[in-house]
């Protein structure tokens, strides 16, 4: 029988907050964008009690919550604590898979002869967390990862809870069938409507019912409403793309300021494609119009690069043309990715002096911003340029 456990620290970002400023702890706070757009990235658990959550819209958190503190997230120091939470992972299991930076899965299966059994080890990750990072993470212990990640939210903050087949049903039946993957706000007066509203419901559900709720997804739905899943823990699932993107509190429409934003995009995308050893081979950018009309336009990189400049300027082409098809477009959102991703080898490191110094200097701001914090360093490149500069 497997073993897995779904860790998931308890509101991350917020607490990573509260940890580093102990005059935060116990407020409502709230870390996101405090534009006119911007969208809560995370919510203390203080803040919770107002009916804030993540995603959602600032202005509506700020309603709900007036008195609210907001501060600006700090990815790179949420990186660094969620790197120190994946080490202790790997402590116990190397079968870990990551969703997220501040929750993974862990299959601890061959772990049990020589840790003891999953709930020894689900409190001594809890432990370890705790005296380490000073955070805390609850802990689902199950059988398989659906109920994994069922678990893990049903006895939040800092608690841990088992689902198997003495309590699966005590557990599962009464649940909201709005807590069922794949049941989204959308669906859900459908679901309802159908006469579904708990777990038990959607699993004793006769065809036809459940065709009525969830059309072709009714069979799915009874599995997991069952607490059916035969997916595997994968530990070294590849990302397939990495990007950024901003949504501007006001619409855009100078094509200078949307070059200048779109080189920060191109920063942040490059500095995440350099930690992780990657480069790209396709960079492709994503453009909305104040209308929420969505243009993407794509190009290859040869050779397959991690060099700032490089895909920047890429970027930049794919944006002119775009702008040159659309002039004066009110632009509400911008993106930048990459994709065809391959492992940095050392072969890679010698491809030239004029990617040699690009190279040096990505190197040089990589580490300024790692000791010292993003926000600190800005590149000269990435600044707006005076209309009146020559090319």
């Amino acid at each position: 029988m497997r073993a897995i456990l779904h860790i998931d620290m308890d509101a991350f970002y917020a607490s990573v907050e509260e940890q580093d400023r102990p005059t935060l702890k116990g407020k409502p706070l709230i870390v996101g964008g405090t534009g006119g757009r911007g969208v809560v990235a995370a919510a203390s658990y203080a803040v919770r009690r107002f009916g804030v959550r993540s995603a959602m819209p600032m202005r509506e958190a700020l309603r709900l919550c007036p008195e609210a503190i907001v501060v600006h997230p700090r990815m790179a120091r949420y990186k660094e604590i969620s790197d120190q939470v994946f080490a202790i992972f790997r402590e116990f299991t190397p079968q870990v898979e990551g969703l997220s930076l501040d929750e993974a899965f862990l299959d601890v299966t061959a772990s049990r002869q020589l840790l003891g059994d999953p709930e020894a080890i689900g409190a001594e990750i809890r432990r370890r967390i705790a005296k380490r990072t000073g955070l805390t993470a609850s802990v689902g212990i199950a059988t398989n990862k659906l109920l994994a990640k069922i678990a893990s939210d049903l006895n939040k903050p800092d608690g841990m809870c088992r689902i198997g087949a003495d309590n699966i049903r005590e557990i599962l039946d009464p649940l909201p069938i709005q807590k069922l993957f794949g049941v989204g706000q959308k669906t859900l007066p459908t679901v309802l409507a159908a006469g579904i509203r708990t777990f038990g419901d959607a699993r004793l559900a006769g065809d036809e019912v459940l065709w009525r709720a969830f059309g072709k997804h009714g069979k799915t739905m009874r599995d997991r409403a069952s607490g059916l899943d035969d997916r595997p823990v994968e530990p070294d699932r590849e990302e397939k793309s990495i990007s950024a993107e901003e949504t501007f509190d006001t619409d855009i429409r100078a094509p200078a300021e949307l070059t200048a934003q779109l080189r920060g995009l191109a920063d942040r995308t490059t500095s995440r494609l350099r930690g992780q050893k990657l480069l790209a081979g396709r960079v492709s950018v994503k453009i909305r119009r104040g209308d929420f009309t969505t243009y993407t336009r794509q190009r290859a990189l040869e050779p397959p690069t991690q060099d700032t400049g490089v895909v920047a300027a890429a970027a930049e082409a794919l944006l002119k043309g775009w702008l040159a098809s659309q002039p004066r477009a009110a632009v509400r959102l911008l993106g930048v990715g990459v994709s065809d991703l391959k492992l940095l080898k050392q072969a890679d490191l010698f491809s030239g002096p004029a990617q040699d110094l690009g190279a040096r200097l990505d190197s040089a701001v990589d580490g300024i911003r790692d000791r010292f914090g993003e926000g600190l360093l800005t590149r000269a490149s990435l600044l707006p340029r005076d209309p009146g500069e020559g090319n």
